[in-house]
């Protein structure tokens, strides 16, 4: 079923709102370049109204902080399920976009700032050139959604290809326009797997090896170490995906620009900073009263988007941060979690395993 959605004044006589339509496709576009978090709060744009090497016009392009790209096309009026074609053949041309390509594009969409500069300027962490375009997600914007389009989407996107939907609508209220949005598919069912091979996908032995990556940056890994957490948080990106941690997963915590610190096994479920706790003293107490930086998560607790949140491990065997462990070919990325299907990764935890001799106890 198509989503719907409809807007009520509150009042002892509710009266809904009617809706409206945006003067054009450009609107919609100007509201976007200026107010980006209209889709997403951690999307980077870079480009707008890009050409295609076959002579097409790609509406918008973003980067997200994993360095995955995504293909943004907008429609005002109904979505045909040929736009969902259409946003394939876009998406061929963006999957060959090199490097330089990208940060060509962004100086042409800033006027000449330096994509590097300013994506560690809004984000906090380096853009690895390595992991830039290594895959990428289509989002089509649309007012109305069809039968369709939405069996195509769904059925693309359980076939592991990232393609999702936001419905907007425009609603009338006196002189005001209000606009909402909904996403078609959960963002965590639709986020492209950044660590799952990169481009080439041909090879049947990229399989995953059952144990998940996690990338433990800018924050206390004494405190993570001492109480038993990893966590994440500042946005959605960073925290959905701690959602792929289940009881009895094994975790190697990798410290970016470090080295690898610990090993341990997931206990529970995800939770927000203010509904976890951990022993300490003998009694089990609220995370932000022990942890050592607890004043950088405080202004965001009790934002659902933003705040901090927690996964219980049970550690088998930890470094401290001065004693991380790095090799030339590790493996690295900017998921919070990931499971990783390269070759790389599987040689990752094959040498870390004689690091942490402790690895397997349980």
């Amino acid at each position: 079923m198509p989503v719907q959605q409809d807007l009520w004044k509150i009042k002892a006589a509710p009266e809904r709102l009617s809706t409206s339509l945006l003067d054009s496709e450009k609107q919609l576009e100007d509201m976007i370049v200026a107010a980006p978090e209209i889709l997403s709060s951690d999307w980077m744009l870079i480009g707008r109204q890009e050409r295609t090497s076959y002579g097409k016009i790609v509406d918008l392009l973003a980067v997200a902080p994993d360095g995955s790209l995504v293909l943004i096309e907008l429609k005002r009026g109904q979505t045909p399920w040929e736009v969902v074609a259409q946003a394939l053949d876009y998406a061929s041309w963006v999957e060959r976009l090199e490097v330089g390509d990208i940060a060509d594009m962004y100086r042409r969409f800033t006027a000449g700032r330096d994509l590097a500069e300013d994506f560690k300027g809004r984000s906090g962490i380096d853009l690895d050139e390595d992991q830039l375009n290594q895959t990428h997600q289509i989002v089509i914007v649309a007012a109305d959604l069809d039968d369709s389009t939405e069996r195509i989407a769904r059925y693309l996107n359980q076939r592991g290809v990232p393609i999702n939907v936001l419905f907007f609508r425009v609603f009338k209220n006196g002189d005001e326009k209000l606009l909402s949005r909904a996403w078609l598919i959960d963002s965590d069912d639709a986020q492209p797997d950044v660590a799952g091979g990169g481009k080439v996908r041909t090879d049947s032995h990229h399989t995953w090896n059952g144990q998940y990556y996690v990338s433990y940056d800018g924050r206390s890994w004494e405190d993570a170490r001492k109480y038993g957490f990893i966590s994440g948080g500042g946005g959605q990106w960073y925290s959905q995906t701690l959602n792929l941690l289940s009881p009895g997963d094994r975790v190697w915590v990798n410290i970016p620009r470090k080295g690898y610190v610990g090993v341990g096994l997931v206990t529970d479920k995800r939770r927000r900073i203010t509904e976890f706790e951990v022993d300490s003293e003998g009694s089990r107490r609220p995370v932000l009263d022990v942890l050592s930086d607890a004043e950088n998560y405080r202004p965001l607790a009790d934002d659902p988007e933003k705040a901090e949140y927690f996964v219980p491990v049970q550690w088998l065997d930890t470094k401290s941060e001065s004693e991380a462990v790095h090799e030339v070919g590790f493996f690295g990325n900017q998921n919070t979690v990931c499971r990783p299907k390269t070759p790389k990764w599987r040689h990752t935890v094959e040498r870390l395993e004689a690091h942490f001799p402790r690895h397997k106890e349980e």
